[in-house]
């Protein structure tokens, strides 16, 4: 019969131990850092501009900076370099690299000229002033203040090394450039927004009186004097 069967059932899936609740999903993996997952060679060094042009004069004020600190540093360097010798190898050796770097800086410093000139060449508005701005802009991270020691300066001289973007933006910006001609821009500040109107004086107010040029002042002719009131 159905209904002894059907009641059967029932009482057998009572029986049974309930479902035990499915597992919540695991939880993502925490994205890595935007700078872990960029190639040394994209990221944008902090306080560099975004735009190629720019960017490459910053980073050609920034290398220049560094290669003219060289005289400066160069006899603290030698005094730290001959204080903490490692056994194995030579001062001479040590210091062959930071003359080496003075010669890499250099060919750097030409692919930097280069890839500015043929952006400024290609673009049909004058931008050298912009370029300037950012060689500035570049230079003045080498700017210290009196309370920096020598050895301080020394050591960051020693530990620094050219952001890996600079030169392949600027190999970049050169073929570019290039190869674009006319075509080719850089990428302006945004406009300032234009200045808000100056609200309308009431109309129970008095206009102010206009300023006058000073100039305009002391050229007008004297004011025609009062008559004089009848007794």
């Amino acid at each position: 019969m159905p209904a002894p069967i059907a009641l059967a059932l029932v009482l057998f899936l009572q029986g049974q131990p309930a479902a035990e609740a499915a597992a919540p999903p695991p939880a993502e993996a925490a994205a890595p850092p935007a700078d872990a997952a960029t190639p040394p060679e994209d990221r944008l060094p902090a306080g560099a501009p975004r735009d190629d042009y720019q960017f490459v004069g910053w980073c050609y004020g920034l290398l220049r900076g560094y290669l003219d600190l060289h005289d400066r540093v160069m006899p603290e360097v030698t005094r730290i370099e001959s204080t903490y010798r490692p056994p194995d190898r030579k001062l001479s050796d040590d210091l062959k690299v930071y003359a080496d770097m003075q010669k890499e800086g250099q060919a750097q410093l030409k692919l930097f000229r280069a890839a500015l000139t043929a952006a400024e060449k290609a673009s049909l508005k004058p931008i050298n002033t912009v370029g300037a701005a950012a060689v500035s802009k570049g230079a003045d991270v080498w700017n210290v203040t009196p309370d920096v020691t020598p050895a301080r300066l020394a050591q960051e001289w020693m530990s620094w090394a050219l952001p890996a973007r600079c030169e392949t933006v600027a190999k970049s910006l050169k073929a570019n450039a290039t190869l674009m001609g006319g075509a080719f821009k850089v990428n302006d500040e945004p406009a300032a927004p234009p200045p808000a109107a100056e609200a309308a004086p009431a109309p129970d107010a008095p206009a102010a009186d206009t300023p006058k040029d000073p100039v305009s002042v002391l050229l007008a002719p004297p004011a025609a004097p009062a008559p004089p009131s009848p007794n």
